[in-house]
């Protein structure tokens, strides 16, 4: 499994094949079954198709790593437009952005240094954050490889601390990382809000759980750190063992379902999201769209290889 798993996150910076993918009518049948479409209009199609199931979605514009202000102010202009459309349509949406997609440097040649795109990255999110509060909604700032998790956490809790934008944002936490418990505390401590996942980048041992079963352990124990404080938080996970010792956990300490959400991944698990939202609880479901889908479709095959069967099982059915 470590070896498919490193495979694929190769494979995720593959550009011939990215190339390929995301021009051929192959990949367009392999992806239309985990992103809801091209454009913004099928996204919010997709949205509203969730939202008459009792589903709550996060939109996510796909897209990372630009290299210039100009990409990084496109970028962000995609996510205030749909803010604008939410409002208008009245849905039950938030927006999911990632801060290298606003202007934020990994690696490579760009034409900014670290700081200056730090500076962007926050100076764009921060407006975001802004217009979704000013719209009564709410921003999620995604998580990245662990390169990026002091610089991501030191622009979510700015964010926060300012008050135009307090409350309007929140950040993701991977439960695979050893940090993850202190970073939890202090983001309580602070009041933001948190969706946790297990991870879906390949780090080195150094820094995150190589077993699956300790990071299954770090998300239970991250999980119920979550419900037990009052802020209302997201657990991103379709493991039925993790959901089902949540629900248990919860019902144990008289956790109301209303208190936190499920999150899952648009395509994945649609049986399970349903009979999650039959039996009381809420659901929010991660909805990506663009044409800049092939990093993200390879990570969520690496971050769960058993992605692959089902893709398989699923090719062929409509």
């Amino acid at each position: 499994m470590p070896l498919l798993r490193s495979a694929f996150i190769a494979l995720s910076h593959n550009r011939p094949l990215r190339r390929f993918c995301e021009h051929s009518r192959l990949g367009a049948r392999l992806n239309s079954r985990f992103i809801a479409g091209m454009t913004p209009d099928d996204a919010l199609r997709v949205a509203e198709s969730l939202n008459r199931q009792g589903i709550a979605v996060t939109l996510d514009s796909l897209g990372e790593s630009v290299t210039s202000e100009t990409e990084a102010r496109r970028a962000a202009d995609v996510y205030h437009k749909l803010l604008d459309s939410i409002a208008a349509r009245g849905l039950n949406a938030n927006i999911s952005v990632k801060l290298t997609q606003m202007g934020l440097t990994q690696m490579g040649p760009t034409q900014m240094g670290l700081d200056q795109s730090a500076q962007l990255a926050e100076s764009t999110a921060g407006n975001l954050a802004e217009h979704a509060r000013a719209a009564g909604n709410f921003l999620r700032i995604d998580m990245e490889d662990s390169r990026l998790t002091g610089i991501t956490l030191g622009i979510v809790r700015r964010i926060h601390a300012r008050a135009a934008t307090r409350g309007a944002g929140g950040v993701v936490i991977q439960a695979c990382l050893y940090r993850s418990q202190a970073d939890v505390e202090q983001l309580l401590a602070d009041g933001i809000r948190i969706r946790l996942c297990k991870g879906a980048y390949k780090e080195p041992p150094e820094v995150a759980y190589p077993r699956k079963a300790d990071v299954d352990q770090s998300f239970l124990k991250l999980s119920q750190k979550l419900l037990l404080s009052p802020i209302y938080h997201g657990l991103a996970t379709h493991d039925e063992a993790i959901i089902e010792a949540t629900k248990a956990y919860a019902a144990s300490r008289g956790i109301g379902r209303e208190h936190f959400e499920f999150q899952m991944l648009y395509g994945v698990r649609r049986d399970l999201q349903r009979n999650l939202v039959r039996d009381g609880y809420k659901v929010r479901v991660y909805v990506p769209f663009g044409t800049e889908w092939y990093p993200y479709f390879m990570r969520r095959l690496a971050e769960r290889p058993a992605n692959v069967l089902f893709l398989a099982r699923n090719f062929f059915r409509a």
